[in-house]
């Protein structure tokens, strides 16, 4: 209830609706006794005494019995010489009826000493009341029914700001928020959708420099270790070439980073069969690690892009090879099918693991899960942030969990 502003914004209106007619029934309240004080009360009083001089003294029950059958009265008669009464059900005892029609003014004593007292005909039947009642509640259920949908037509702009806003977050900037009506809440889509361009064109543009600036490092970085090969051997050589192929390792990942962020754009699908994808990434390029696999062969090959595939199994392969390192035992490379339908293709080790906090953040570029940035510690940051692209290229999801020992990185594609 908190959250929804429909229904926040209905119950003022209740309330209003209530505090309003609140207010009404007693300022009329007390118009109506201000009006009987000074005008209604007079008037009556006065016929009511024309009421007992027709009845005269002593009282007359015919004439009682003709002021009844003429008008919606009651008349009760007390005395020494007549007691009658035209409606004795009707009345309750002297000391309740009495005093009320007292009050008001329709009691009134003769000469003689009786006791005249006029009354309305009962109240009408409770069939109609009910009726009455049933239907002012049916009617106030409505007027609350329709304020709602009111309201809630109103603010349905808010869902399709709320929808387009989350696209932008997730930098989905190809359908701008449509405005469904021109009042605030269109112009606020507007203003939105200005934001979003402006967004865009600044995400753009760092893509286009970094784009440009790894292809122009590219020709001196090839030159260089050209020039790196005609060095004498030994260990500077050695360590010269590790650091050009460093260089261009992170040229190449940087590169293919921005071509995923065009999402499933970016990707050449086919027919692809996981589990011999995952032993031929192992044999050709692992072939001298202990590895532990866990394929299930009986799911049906998938449409995706084998190379991007490969490149994010190989990551994840590296990333567990790189920590655990002494474990007792071998990181295992598992293709299972989840719960509704989804493939799962994951890679866990038995290492000493991550912290909470740090798993939190090792799919964000150039986090590293410790401080010092040498290549045998982990690289640059930059393998899980390609995994994660080349999942959400997919359509899929990379969840990252500890294993205790270890972590786990699994890849959820969607279900065939």
């Amino acid at each position: 209830m908190r959250h929804s502003l429909k229904w926040r914004l209905v119950i003022v209106f209740v309330l209003l609706a209530l505090a309003m007619t609140g207010v009404f029934l007693f300022g009329m309240k007390r118009i109506v006794e201000t009006g009987w004080t000074g005008y209604a009360k007079p008037l009556v009083a006065d016929y009511v005494d024309r009421l007992a001089a027709e009845i005269g003294t002593p009282p007359d029950i015919d004439r009682a019995k003709a002021i009844v059958a003429r008008l919606p009265l009651t008349v009760r008669i007390e005395g020494p010489q007549v007691q009658w009464d035209s409606s004795p059900a009707r009345h309750r005892p002297r000391g309740h009826s009495g005093d009320a029609r007292s009050g008001w003014g329709l009691v009134r004593t003769t000469a003689d000493g009786h006791r005249i007292t006029f009354g309305l005909v009962g109240p009408l039947p409770a069939e109609p009341q009910h009726l009455v009642g049933w239907f002012t509640l049916a009617a106030l259920l409505l007027l609350t029914l329709a304020a709602y949908l009111y309201v809630r037509r109103m603010l349905r702009p808010l869902q399709a700001i709320g929808a387009g806003v989350m696209r932008f977050g997730a930098g989905d900037f190809s359908r701008p928020i449509v405005p469904v009506r021109r009042d605030e809440l269109g112009d606020l889509a507007d203003r939105v959708n200005t934001m979003a361009h402006s967004l865009q064109g600044m995400l753009d543009a760092k893509r286009a420099l970094l784009l440009a600036i790894s292809h122009e490092l590219r020709s001196p970085l090839t030159r260089a270790r050209v020039n790196a090969e005609l060095v004498a051997e030994g260990e500077p050589r050695d360590a010269l070439l590790r650091d050009l192929s460093e260089m261009r390792d992170l040229i190449a990942d940087l590169l293919e980073g921005e071509r995923l962020a065009a999402g499933h754009r970016a990707l050449h699908t086919e027919a692809v069969d996981l589990a011999a994808l995952v032993r031929e990434v192992v044999s050709t390029q692992f072939a001298a690690a202990a590895l532990g696999l866990e394929l299930d062969a009986s799911i049906e090959p998938v449409q995706a892009d084998p190379m991007r595939l490969k490149l994010l199994l190989r990551n994840l392969i590296d990333n567990a090879l790189r920590h655990s390192a002494g474990a007792a035992r071998a990181p295992v490379v598992s293709l299972r099918r989840e719960a509704g339908g989804r493939i799962a293709l994951a890679v866990r080790d038995f290492g000493p693991g991550v912290t909470p906090e740090q798993l939190q953040r090792m799919t964000e570029p150039f986090y590293r899960t410790d401080s010092a940035r040498t290549r045998a510690a982990g690289g640059v940051g930059l393998g899980l942030y390609l995994c994660r692209l080349v999942a959400q290229a997919h359509g899929a999801e990379l969840s990252l969990g500890r294993a205790e020992p270890g972590l786990e990185a699994t890849v959820l594609l969607p279900p065939t």
